[in-house]
C-alpha cells in the first residue's frame, strides 16, 4: 500500500514514536507545499492513502479527478479544503477523528503565550532591544482584567481556566449549550454579543470554521471594542470578516491582536498589512506545531490508516461513499 504525506515541513513525523504505525507500507513524505494541481497530481499519481497535515493543502473536484489510485485521506479535525462530495463520487473515503474529548493544549497554550507577548510588548521590546534601544513602552497587566472567550469549546474551556490562574474576570459568548456548560464551570456570561465585545479587555476566539461561522465576527463587532483592547485569533481567520481586522486596528478598535492564522496559507508576503502594524503580533500558524502534539494526532490519524488496511475503516465522514463502492463491486 502506497502512503504519501503532505506538508512536513520539518521531517519531523519520521522520528516521532507512532510513525511506526506505519512499518511495512511503502511510505513517501514530501516536506515542501504545493498546490498547483499539475505538481499534486504527479505526485500522488500511485497514492492510495493521503495523509494530512490539517488545512495545509486544499484537495478538490479538480485534483481528485485526476487520483485514480486513491482511496483513503486520513486527517484530523476539520475538514473545509477537502471536498467531500468529490471524495464520495470518486469512491475516496475520508476518515477523520474529530477528537471530541481532548483539547489541543498545544493550541491553549500559544493562545496564552500571545496573550502574554501582546499585552506586555515581548516581540516589540526585544526587536527595540537587538536595534540599541532600551524600552519602547508601557505594556498592561492581566490581573482584574476581563478576559472575554468567544466560543466554549475544548480549548476556550482550558484559556478559561488559564485566564482564571491569572486572576482575570472571565466572560463567556458562544451558543446556548456552550453558554450553560461555561455557567456550570463558575464562568459569567454576556448579555448579548454587543455587551461581550463591549465589556472585554481581552477577546480570543475559539470556534471551529463551519459554513455557520463564517464571518462570525463582523466589522461591526471589532468596532465595539475598547481601543484598549487586544483580539487574538489562533482559530481560523475566516472567522472573522474578510478584511475587517486590519480596517478595525487602522481605526483604532481594538487597539491590538495577535493572531496565528491568515485568510490565504501558507503567508509569505512580507508586505501583508497586519506584519506591518506594530501593534500586532503575529505567528505562522503554529498553534498546533509541538511534538507532543503531534504525537497525539498523527497517532489517531495513523490509526485510520492500519483501520483501513485492515478493512474496517474508522471515523469516516462520508459514510455514503461505502454505497458508491457497493456500486462498483455490483457491476
Amino acid at each position: 500500500m502506497k502512503i504519501s504525506i503532505l506538508d512536513d515541513y520539518f521531517d519531523t513525523l519520521r522520528t516521532l514514536a507512532c510513525f511506526r504505525k506505519l512499518d511495512g507500507y511503502e511510505v513517501t513524505v514530501f516536506n515542501d507545499h504545493a498546490q498547483d494541481i499539475d505538481s499534486l497530481a504527479a505526485r500522488l499519481k500511485d497514492t492510495e492513502v493521503l495523509v494530512l497535515f490539517r488545512e495545509r493543502t486544499q484537495i478538490r473536484g479538480p485534483l481528485l479527478e485526476r487520483l485514480d489510485a486513491l482511496r483513503l485521506i486520513s486527517q484530523r479535525s476539520v475538514y473545509p479544503h477537502i471536498d467531500i462530495d468529490a471524495c464520495t463520487r470518486r469512491g475516496v473515503i475520508v476518515s477523520s477523528d474529530q477528537h471530541a474529548g481532548s483539547p489541543s493544549y498545544a493550541a491553549a497554550e500559544l493562545t496564552w503565550g500571545l496573550i502574554i507577548a501582546a499585552m506586555r510588548q515581548i516581540p516589540q521590546q526585544m526587536s527595540a532591544l537587538r536595534a540599541g534601544t532600551w524600552q519602547i513602552g508601557v505594556g498592561s497587566s492581566l490581573r482584574g482584567k476581563t478576559l472575554g472567550i468567544y466560543g466554549y469549546g475544548r480549548i476556550g474551556a482550558t484559556v478559561a481556566g488559564y485566564g482564571r490562574a491569572f486572576g482575570m474576570n472571565v466572560l463567556v459568548w458562544a451558543r446556548e449549550a456552550s453558554l450553560h456548560r461555561a455557567q456550570k464551570d463558575g464562568y459569567a456570561v454576556a448579555q448579548s454579543k454587543r455587551s461581550f465585545f463591549e465589556s472585554a479587555d481581552v477577546i480570543t476566539l475559539h470556534m471551529r470554521l463551519v459554513k455557520e461561522t463564517r464571518g462570525i465576527v463582523t466589522k461591526t463587532d471589532l468596532s465595539c471594542m475598547k481601543p484598549t483592547a487586544l483580539l487574538v485569533n489562533t482559530s481560523r481567520a475566516p472567522l472573522i470578516e474578510p478584511g475587517a481586522l486590519v480596517e478595525a486596528l487602522r481605526a483604532g478598535r481594538p487597539g491590538a491582536a495577535a493572531v496565528d492564522v491568515y485568510e490565504e496559507e501558507p503567508l509569505r508576503d512580507p508586505d501583508h498589512p497586519l506584519l506591518k502594524m506594530d501593534q500586532v503580533v503575529c505567528t505562522p500558524h503554529i498553534g498546533y506545531v509541538t511534538r507532543d502534539e503531534y504525537e497525539v494526532q498523527f497517532s489517531d490519524i495513523f490509526d485510520q490508516v492500519t483501520a483501513y488496511a485492515a478493512g474496517t475503516p474508522i471515523n469516516v465522514v462520508n459514510p455514503d461513499v461505502f454505497d458508491v463502492l457497493k456500486g462498483r463491486v455490483a457491476s
